[in-house]
């Protein structure tokens, strides 16, 4: 399987969103994206910017959606916004309709991923979040799979310009 990993420093919630934005404008139909990182690291700070990337109408206000486990976003392709962190059990992914979902259209954004890692398809993308203070966040990307692979050569090859590497 084609693997590429990618490791950055965010000096503030702006870059993180910032580059999430551009990897926004980026992707296509059907890409999942796992976010891993204790509370408060960035992950619905990651989707904010994800959604204007996806041209998901400035009216819709990106939160997490820990109590209803997924939202909708309409955007240029349909953004599902799922939070796992209240998720216990196995069996709860298929009562939320889960796996539906990551093989839907659109793109999938997943927090606390690292509860179904085995559970995850195995093209995807996945952001692992870890803070270093208050403002900075040490982001490493991975990715699985041709599609998900060439979509970080492209991030790559933009956040050389900004210095985050």
């Amino acid at each position: 399987m084609n693997q590429r990993t990618l490791d950055l420093t965010m000096q503030s919630v702006g870059d993180t969103q910032t580059l999430a934005e551009m990897l926004g404008r980026l992707l296509t139909d059907g890409i999942v994206i796992a976010l891993i990182g204790d509370l408060g690291s960035g992950k619905t700070a990651f989707v904010q910017g994800l959604a204007r990337g996806l041209q998901v109408p400035a009216e819709y206000y990106i939160t997490s959606p820990t109590f209803t486990l997924i939202n909708e976003y309409p955007g240029r392709l349909p953004l599902q916004h799922v939070d796992l962190y209240r998720i216990d059990r196995p069996e709860e992914l298929d009562e939320i309709g889960l796996y539906d979902i990551m093989r839907g259209d659109g793109v999938t954004v997943i927090e606390w991923a690292e509860r179904i890692l085995s559970e995850l398809p195995k093209e995807r993308i996945q952001i692992h979040f870890e803070m270093t203070d208050d403002q900075c966040r040490q982001v490493k990307i991975s990715a699985t799979g041709s599609i998900a692979v060439h979509l970080l050569k492209l991030i790559a090859k933009t956040v050389r310009e900004k210095k985050w590497v």
